[in-house]
């Protein structure tokens, strides 16, 4: 048999040839040697796990040798950090003629005991018999009688970070990239962690059959007995040596690095255009949102992206210089350089812009799992040694709806986050202000408002405010981080899950009289202020540190943010950012919103939008408010009102437009007919 099976030769070979074709690549990413694919193949098709038969698990008596004699304090600390026996366990080879790192067939399958996500891991050791005993003795807890008791579900769930590896699907919708934990079988987890490891271990997943196994190789030669024992780095894959300096912000080269992988680039300086009044304008798009809804004679809808005069895209616009060459005067929904707010790990880094480290208030305490893992360490420990709360959420960099978040005050949880996606982890929200839910109790609820960035020099940037609430749908409390109804308020995407829709002028009362002494305009006024505040920073440095001043790009952000309790002499509302800024791109409102001429004294054309969720997607919208303005508001053609099916247009709604022209006309009449409504306000 050839030692090289990157190169099987006959008909017999066929198998294995499809086994390479399909897996080089995953074999290559974990630095399998091709010296063993063969045997690897062979293995995997024929379920042979013969680990058995070259090593073994020695039992000894835990001894630090670095511990000072008498050090009881020591010792006492760690038996609490791990609340096993003393003994431990090491893997040796058991076979007399030890194990040649040059054999092909020195490779070895190891199973898992364990593979979950980490929102179904309680129900599974509560609910799969045997495997909460089994993981219990896998750890060296303590585990009696057969019926789950929940200390020990906890327990597990604590110390299972210790022993969890990870990996990944590379295809499927961002449900099934969700990063997939596991645990390996007795042997493989008592494969011990090393700098100097002798042998590598690996994820590996078999397409064929569906499968996910550890692989398990030498490194060098192994001899029979305990002297060369069997160990691993568990840091494999890590790139950096985790140390970095401590600064208020990332370097340049942190910027510059992210503008070359975005591959974006930067506009030609340009002059603004001012677009005829008269023109109908093309607009392209591949978004059914935009193209089934936009039906106002003002534009015109094309499938040739080279003629239009709008493009709103889905996807990133990358090539602004050719656009600002050949096609300056076309508008963008998109500003070059965005993504320094709309990916988490930015968003921080340029919050910090505002007052410097660790940033302004309404910014919670935020690390880079990447390149800030030393420094959140000695900040965890430091928060630990004060006695104060020590719980963070863990948040992929581009990621939405809560997918891969994770609430923990385990700083192993923490640290083995940055095995799987890119994370920030901020400090978790203990004390937020709570939403009174008459048939529920006191939940956590977040807000979402609309920002519209009409230039960037000079900076010009709207709220518009209607703003949208969701809520958990049970009482919050500092425990069961993993109870996804208790801690997050994105309802509308989980299967047989309450929704709970309060629209923003009835929870403003609502809001009110359980709060009292905070009027919400005051609230607000807060909120706007911390919306300028991370603006002006963002467009405070010239791209790529900072969103690149475009005259032709126009631009909306939603914003999702949580109220909390400031605690001191006074108890106040502190805004903070503990959800994401992402740009907002699914809403048949937006185009001609954004492609709007606004200024103080005029608006060309306006679309709002009055959203009400139904099977957790947002209605049709079916009404059309079509009204001419006062001559003092020259340019304002038309106002467009969308509000839900089936929704009756009151006196609220009538209010909400007009705080939009900030009251510079009045609306003194107002009719409608129930079926075919339209509304019509005359001067």
């Amino acid at each position: 048999m050839s030692t090289n099976p990157t190169v099987p030769n006959g008909a017999e070979d066929e198998e294995f040839r499809v086994f390479v074709a399909l897996h080089s690549a995953a074999l290559q990413a974990s630095a399998i040697p091709p010296v063993y694919w063969r045997s690897l193949h062979h293995k995997i098709t024929s379920e042979i796990y013969d680990a058995g038969e070259v090593f073994g698990i020695m039992q000894f008596q835990q001894e630090d040798e670095d511990e000072e004699e008498g050090d009881e304090e020591n010792r006492e600390e760690r038996k609490k950090d791990n609340p096993g026996n003393e003994i431990r366990c090491k893997v040796v080879v058991t076979r007399e003629s030890g194990l040649q790192a040059s054999e092909p067939t020195s490779v070895f399958l190891v199973d898992h005991a364990w593979t979950y996500r980490v929102e179904h891991a309680r129900q599974q050791l509560e609910q799969i018999p045997g495997l909460l005993p089994r993981m219990a003795a896998l750890m060296g807890l303590d585990f009696h009688g057969e019926v789950p008791d929940p200390d020990t579900v906890e327990l597990v769930m604590e110390c299972m970070w210790k022993y969890n590896q990870t990996y990944q699907l590379s295809q499927g919708s961002p449900e099934d990239k969700v990063p997939v934990w596991y645990i390996m079988d007795e042997f493989g987890s008592q494969v011990r962690h090393s700098d100097q490891p002798t042998c590598s271990m690996a994820p590996f997943f078999y397409v064929q059959g569906q499968l996910a196994y550890t692989v398990l190789w030498p490194l060098q030669d192994l001899h029979e007995g305990g002297e060369n024992e069997v160990t691993r780095d568990y840091t494999y894959g890590e790139p950096d040596p985790l140390v970095s300096s401590v600064t208020a912000e990332p370097p340049d080269s942190f910027f510059e690095n992210i503008a070359r992988e975005n591959q974006e680039q930067l506009p030609v300086e340009i002059q603004p255009y001012t677009v005829p009044k008269d023109k109908v304008l093309k607009v392209y798009s591949e978004m059914s949102q935009v193209t089934n809804n936009l039906s106002h004679p003002r534009f015109q809808l094309i499938e040739d992206e080279d003629e239009a005069d709008i493009i709103w895209r889905y996807n990133h616009i990358k090539d602004y210089s050719k656009l600002s060459v050949e096609r300056p005067h076309v508008l963008l929904n998109q500003f070059p350089c965005e993504s320094i707010i709309t990916v988490k790990d930015c968003l921080a880094a340029v919050a910090r812009r505002v007052k410097g480290s660790p940033g302004p208030d309404w910014l919670p305490e935020t690390f880079n799992l990447q390149t800030e893992l030393p420094q959140f360490i000695k900040h965890y420990l430091m928060r630990q040694q004060r006695g104060e709360d020590n719980h963070w959420i863990c948040k992929p960099w581009n990621l939405a709806r809560g997918l891969d978040t994770h609430i923990t005050n385990n700083l192993d949880y923490i640290i083995r986050q940055r095995e799987s996606t890119p994370k920030v982890v901020c400090k978790y929200l203990e004390d937020p202000v709570l939403f009174n839910r008459e048939e529920v109790g006191m939940v956590k609820f977040d807000i979402r408002y609309m920002l519209m960035l009409r230039s960037v020099q000079p900076l010009r940037l709207y709220a518009y405010n209607v703003f949208w609430l969701r809520f958990a749908n049970r009482p919050f409390s500092l425990d069961h981080f993993d109870d996804y109804q208790k801690h997050f308020t994105v309802m509308n995407y989980a299967e047989g899950v309450e929704l709970k829709q309060v629209h923003y002028d009835e929870f403003i009362p609502m809001f009110e009289k359980q709060y009292p002494q905070y009027p919400w305009k005051v609230v607000e006024g807060e909120l706007f202020k911390a919306f300028k505040e991370l603006f002006e920073a963002a467009t405070s440095r010239p791209a790529p540190y900072g969103i690149c001043p475009y005259p032709s790009s126009r631009a909306i952000y939603a914003v999702d943010l949580m109220l909390k309790w400031s605690r001191g002499q006074n108890v106040v509302f502190e805004p903070q950012r503990n959800g994401t800024l992402t740009r907002f791109v699914s809403k048949p409102f937006d185009l001609a919103r954004v492609f709007s001429s606004v200024t103080s004294r005029s608006i060309s054309l306006h679309l709002f939008c009055l959203p009400k969720f139904i099977n957790t997607r947002f209605c049709n919208f079916e009404i059309l408010l079509q009204s001419k303005l006062r001559r003092r508001m020259t340019g304002c053609r038309f106002v467009l009102l969308c509000i839900p099916r089936q929704k009756r247009i009151t006196q609220t709604h009538l209010k909400a437009v007009q705080s939009m022209f900030y009251h510079h006309s009045s609306f003194l009449e107002s009719s409608e007919k129930i079926h075919n409504v339209q509304v019509k306000i005359a001067r």
